[in-house]
């Protein structure tokens, strides 16, 4: 995962390792994060972040970007994504931008836009729910009895 955001609050770096140490080591799961743009107008920052963003991707990375218009998935939706994903062979990168959000091209160029909620959240509580359901897609995959429907 990639993130546009300074250095995290202590419950936030706890909750995200918690999950991290969760999910199996073949999945090389890890948070980068970068630093905010200190551009001066939100569309340079957006298109700032971004480039900084995609110059960190693997190339050919399956690109995931988070963002509150994208398509919103259940919990099982997202693990037979996840399921699929796999057998391609891709790295998948999930990616949240800054408080300015993406810019329509920055979209365009994802492979998914994702929705978390059509809720307004804070990006450092966005990352601890990404992560739990990057945890609870593991399980659903796995058949274990985490998740419940």
């Amino acid at each position: 995962m990639l993130a546009v955001a300074g250095r995290p609050t202590p419950w936030v770096a706890t909750a995200t390792d918690a999950y991290l140490k969760r999910l199996p080591r073949s999945w090389h799961a890890r948070v980068e994060l970068l630093a905010p743009s200190r551009k001066q107008t939100a569309d340079a920052r957006r298109d700032d972040e971004w480039q900084r963003l995609s110059d960190k991707l693997d190339a050919g990375a399956l690109k995931i970007v988070l963002d509150e218009r994208g398509k919103s998935l259940e919990s099982r939706g997202l693990a037979a994504r996840m399921g699929d994903w796999q057998g391609d062979g891709r790295t998948l990168a999930f990616v949240l931008g800054g408080p300015d959000g993406f810019s329509a091209a920055a979209r365009a160029e994802a492979d998914l836009v994702l929705s978390l909620s059509a809720m307004t959240m804070p990006h450092e509580l966005a990352r601890v729910v990404l992560v739990e359901q990057l945890y609870r897609a593991h399980t659903i995959l796995e058949g274990h009895p985490y998740h419940r429907d």
